[in-house]
């Protein structure tokens, strides 16, 4: 091969790692609201109020807060994200699709919304900045470039 020429990545190739990252955060902080909202009362009661750790409402919160943490920093997000993935997805099923067909109108679009962030992340990984590519080196920027 004569003269292989390493062409720079094109910005979007350079900032995709770090959107990502930047998706992950954002997502963690949101979900995890929902949990502390479910079992502190912070930053307001749900419309639940504070629920009990035992039951499907405390399983929830729970799942949302650990979860959202785990998502925040970016530890074992490929695992993390799979299982907040399904359980928006039977969170949808259970409480918003008996209420009708469509998600803007049975209120469930944030479900669907947070189960395909969750199911993307589950398979792209955490993205550079996060405890798995800091420790475990999970988040490996590969660019291959066929002629």
């Amino acid at each position: 091969m004569q003269g292989d020429i390493v062409e720079p990545l094109a910005w979007h190739e350079r900032w995709a790692p770090t959107m990502l990252s930047l998706l992950r955060v954002a997502a963690g902080l949101l979900f995890l609201t929902h949990g502390t909202q479910k079992l502190l009362g912070y930053p307001a009661p749900s419309e639940f109020g504070i629920v009990p750790l035992f039951g499907l409402m405390g399983f929830a919160g729970i799942l949302e807060l650990v979860g959202g943490i785990l998502l925040t920093v970016g530890l074992f997000t490929r695992s993390v994200a799979f299982i907040l993935s399904a359980m928006m997805a039977v969170a949808y099923f259970m409480v918003h699709a008996p209420m009708g067909f469509y998600p803007i109108l049975n209120k469930g679009e944030l479900a669907v919304l947070f189960c395909f962030n969750f199911l993307l992340l589950s398979v792209v990984g955490a993205g550079k900045w996060s405890v798995d590519h800091v420790f475990f080196g999970r988040f490996k920027q590969q660019v291959t470039r066929h002629t």
